[in-house]
């Protein structure tokens, strides 16, 4: 298959609120392209006047005082960070024209199969006219990487000025869109957990979405799914509004970092192999219903279908899983996420909590409660966040403060919404499950008074160490950092250097000492059966014929995805084939033991 236009065959996914909120500035020079969450402003505003002041550029603050301060923050920083990326950009370009060894060491981090590579190695052959040659050769090739954005579209609280609700525009995840529209950026924007029907509609108030008379898009949407029925649905949900999605980023359910949405038992190996066999009617399909409605809004219709690309992400940790990812299933680039937080040139992160990353094992990684949205939430145990939240609750002090509100979306207490995770929240849960005590055991009372106080403040924990890295004073209740690594952590036990990581991730070295790592399929299948054993042992309601479908379903579902990989690993990846069929056979006689109850005895 043919490399996509970008040097590189791997991104670098978003990472929390402030784990990529400058990866671009650190990477994209070297064409590597990363995400930058969107969500939160205020971040953004501090990393502006950081950053401005860094690179001597100037700077005005955006107070709350303004009506659209949100948006106005984020199109700041945005349009910030495009213009030190493409002053970067040009250095690294001169630089690489007029240095043998900056050259030379460029290439050693492109894949083998780089045709830029495969171009520039001939220049340097030749040796005549060198210089020009190769300069004109980087400003007609190379590109930077790509300065892409994150919203998660669950992320959408509503905002209010002295109890009066703002027209929709100004809630959170609209003002985001609004902010990275308003941009000089060219890249696209990653829609992640989920549908927003309201938010998708947005879109439509922003011309640069939409493709210009040559069939190009300034901007572009980029969904991440989880399987192909959710990327069809959505797909042509947006389509029917004109708007193109030009690539869907496909994610594992529970082999990832930060939330973990899992699948109804479907594993990525079939998902992907969905994805490559119905590529080709997705694309058509969808461009059917996209002509259509730009026709009916008298806008420029392309007449081929617009680019599409299809991406993986989550649990990838060696060169020979990156290559197969695209060899074997043909996407056009491989997520790596978890291990660039290791990267202290690719990722903000401070000391303290990258030492506790690399020397986490398995035991010390694990999905969560602690996300006040209520889905599981991959993290590690010992962060400082884990050790304030305790001591609130030793204290009898349970619950954040709260300042920032992103999550305030439960409407339990009025229309203006609250955060689980907050003090004003949980004093109320606590006293209510005070005057229930004598009516339940000791242990289900201790369960569901956890279950109540685990919650943590991400909105917080999710950007301390960003501030703690820059030196940036951290104002207000003490929160400490959470972090979100998927499992994948626990083979990667040291810092290493952004060199390093690509001549892992294109096999010409290893970061990965000797520890005995699972394929990332078994990985994932290994959580799946885990995941069903954890929802049939802790269900707190009454089982119901419904729930126990579900659990068939799910059941059989991880069966099919058994009998897939069975014959996937006859022929390919020979080397493991063995160690890998033996571990499927092992899952497999786990998965028939799991016990679905029979709602007749229950």
């Amino acid at each position: 298959m043919a490399l996509p236009k970008s040097q590189h065959t791997f991104h670098i996914p978003v990472m929390g609120l402030a784990y990529t909120i400058d990866s671009p500035i650190r990477v994209a020079q070297y064409g590597i392209s990363s995400v930058i969450s969107i969500i939160d402003d205020e971040l953004m505003e501090k990393m502006n006047a950081f950053y401005s002041n860094k690179f001597s550029l100037p700077y005005q603050e955006i107070s709350k005082k303004a009506q659209d301060y949100r948006a106005e923050r984020i199109t700041s920083y945005l349009n910030l960070v495009d213009t030190i990326v493409k002053e970067k950009f040009s250095k690294f370009k001169t630089e690489l024209s007029e240095s043998k060894v900056a050259l030379e060491n460029f290439l050693d981090s492109l894949p083998n199969k780089s045709t830029i590579k495969e171009g520039l190695s001939n220049l340097m052959v030749e040796g005549s006219a060198l210089k020009e040659n190769i300069k004109n050769y980087l400003e007609t090739h190379l590109t930077a990487g790509d300065i892409d954005v994150n919203i998660m579209t669950k992320v959408d609280k509503d905002n209010f000025v002295k109890s009066e609700q703002l027209p929709i525009e100004f809630n959170d995840a609209h003002a985001s869109l609004r902010g990275f529209a308003k941009s000089n950026l060219s890249s696209s924007v990653v829609l992640s957990a989920g549908m927003n029907p309201r938010l998708y509609s947005y879109f439509e108030n922003f011309n640069d979405f939409y493709p210009n008379s040559q069939g190009q898009l300034k901007k572009k949407i980029i969904l991440k799914v989880s399987d192909y029925r959710s990327a069809t649905i959505q797909g042509k949900f947006l389509a029917k509004k004109g708007l193109w999605v030009s690539e869907y980023r496909i994610e594992s359910g529970l082999n990832c970092g930060g939330h973990a949405f899992a699948t109804e038992g479907f594993l990525l190996g079939p998902i992907l192999e969905e994805f490559k066999n119905k590529k080709e009617e997705l694309i058509q399909d969808t461009h059917d219903v996209l002509i259509k409605a730009l026709s009916t809004k008298e806008l420029s219709i392309p007449v081929q279908p617009l680019d599409l690309k299809i991406t993986v992400q989550g649990g990838v940790g060696t060169a020979n899983e990156h290559e197969f990812l695209i060899n074997n299933y043909q996407v056009d680039s491989v997520g790596w996420g978890t291990p660039f937080l290791l990267v202290p040139e690719a990722t903000s992160v401070d000391k303290k909590t990258r030492d506790l990353l690399a020397k986490a094992q398995e035991k010390d990684l694990y999905l969560s409660g602690i996300s006040p949205l209520g889905v599981p939430f991959n993290t590690i145990k010992g962060t400082t966040n884990e050790f304030f939240k305790q001591k609130r609750i030793d204290d009898d002090k349970a619950g954040s403060s709260c300042p920032k509100k992103y999550l305030a979306l439960s409407k339990e207490f009025g229309p203006e919404g609250i955060c689980t995770a907050s003090k004003k929240y949980q004093d109320v849960k606590l006293v209510e499950l005070e005057t229930k005590r004598l009516e339940v055991s000791t242990s289900m009372y201790e369960n569901a008074k956890a279950k109540i106080t685990e919650k943590a403040c991400l909105c917080v924990g999710l950007t301390n160490a960003s501030y703690l890295e820059n030196n940036i004073p951290i104002k207000g209740q003490e929160q400490g950092v959470v972090i979100c690594p998927g499992p994948n952590l626990a083979y990667f036990d040291k810092e290493v250097s952004l060199s390093s990581m690509m001549q892992h991730i294109y096999g010409k070295a290893s970061v990965l000492s000797n520890i005995n790592r699972p394929n990332m399929f078994v990985k994932e299948l290994k959580m799946y059966v885990d995941y069903l054993k954890n929802e049939i042992a802790t269900i707190s309601e009454d089982i119901t014929s419904k729930q126990i479908k579900k659990w068939e379903a799910f059941k059989s579902n991880l069966f099919d995805g058994i009998a897939y990989y069975q014959e996937l690993f006859v022929t390919t990846i020979s080397d493991e084939n063995k160690h890998i069929q033996e571990e499927l056979q092992f899952y497999k006689e786990e998965l028939i033991a799991v016990m679905i109850p029979d709602l007749e005895l229950v």
